[in-house]
């Protein structure tokens, strides 16, 4: 699920469970003996394929339920799909068909899912729009859009429309509207299972959106030189951030080390002196670093030209490795 060319200290769980909960929107489905499709209620633009014994007319043909979540099928009429399941609409034409046709045998499948949106956004590997094939949960969502990305930030976020109730969280709010709630949840906890009820049912139309995650870099002559992940509200020195990027290398200027910070209006980084050296020995006091910030640790002949390299490849994601704590 990695960020390709991106390498991670820490991955998390890879996302590989039941990743055919849900599909990209082009993607054709399941037969009804699977049991999410067998949960998956009809809607408006779904497709489906009914066979029926001596009934040549309706078998293998394909048929969409229109904007009011109705068939027209031959020989039985006008039947309601809407909100059924597909063993509740197999019972249902099975009934129709039975005035016509003795014991009739019936199966429906259905061929295409487009009645049930859900949009995964932001740092996952996949992000768009795909369809719901039945009950799916939240970790099932994100896996289906190929996982979070390394430099995913640390909550999860959940926009529902009131059609579906409210987003069933303790922290859920309505917006002004009353249209729709949102609701928050933490990613760690999430990935080690310690609140199983955060692992919660998707609904059609929710919008999951996963920010990215505040970064500082070290680059340069330090031994894990790359963009660190900073959890929720978390601040970091100098110290700790060589810390995070295991030291100083043997070959670095540490006199000459520059903190590149970005400034409101301004097209280049404002450079801050650092003497690692008096910062290690407790002489000079530990700076913090600020999300964005590039603590750049030249080698003994350090040289602008570097410094500005290091700075345009932070600012294309090129070159960078995100590491996870």
């Amino acid at each position: 699920m990695w960020l390709s060319g991106v390498s991670s200290g820490a991955p998390l769980m890879l996302f590989c469970i039941a990743c055919g909960a849900i599909g990209a929107a082009d993607s054709r489905a399941a037969a009804v003996s699977d049991p999410k499709a067998a949960s998956y209620e009809l809607g408006p633009d779904d497709e489906i394929t009914i066979r029926a014994l001596h009934a040549d007319e309706i078998t293998d043909k394909p048929f969409r339920v229109d904007p009011l979540g109705y068939l027209s099928l031959p020989i039985i009429g006008r039947v309601r799909a809407g909100g059924l399941t597909v063993e509740q609409l197999a019972h249902e034409v099975s009934s129709r068909l039975s005035s016509f046709i003795r014991e009739p045998e019936v199966s429906i499948r259905v061929t295409e899912f487009r009645s049930q949106p859900l949009s995964v956004l932001g740092a996952v590997k996949n992000p768009g729009v795909y369809r719901l094939r039945g009950r799916t949960t939240l970790i099932e969502a994100l896996s289906s859009a190929g996982g979070l990305e390394p430099d995913s930030g640390g909550t999860i976020h959940i926009t529902r429309q009131s059609e579906c109730g409210t987003v069933p969280l303790d922290n859920a709010q309505p917006d002004p509207s009353g249209r729709f709630s949102t609701g928050e949840v933490k990613l760690q906890p999430l990935m080690e299972a310690r609140n199983p009820a955060n692992n919660l049912l998707v609904c059609a139309n929710d919008v999951i959106t996963v920010p990215r995650a505040r970064l500082v870099y070290v680059i340069g002559e330090v031994h894990k030189p790359g963009g660190f992940v900073l959890r929720d509200q978390e601040m970091v020195s100098v110290l700790k951030a060589l810390s995070m990027s295991e030291g100083l290398t043997h070959t670095a200027g540490a006199q000459k080390a520059r903190i590149l910070r970005a400034e409101a209006g301004q097209a280049q980084r404002r450079e801050i002196p650092v003497n690692l050296d008096h910062v290690l020995a407790g002489k000079t006091e530990d700076m913090m670093l600020r999300p964005d910030d590039i603590l750049f640790v030249p080698n003994n002949k350090p040289k602008t030209a570097a410094l500005r390299g290091v700075e345009a490849a932070v600012q294309m994601a090129t070159g960078v490795v995100i590491w996870r704590r």
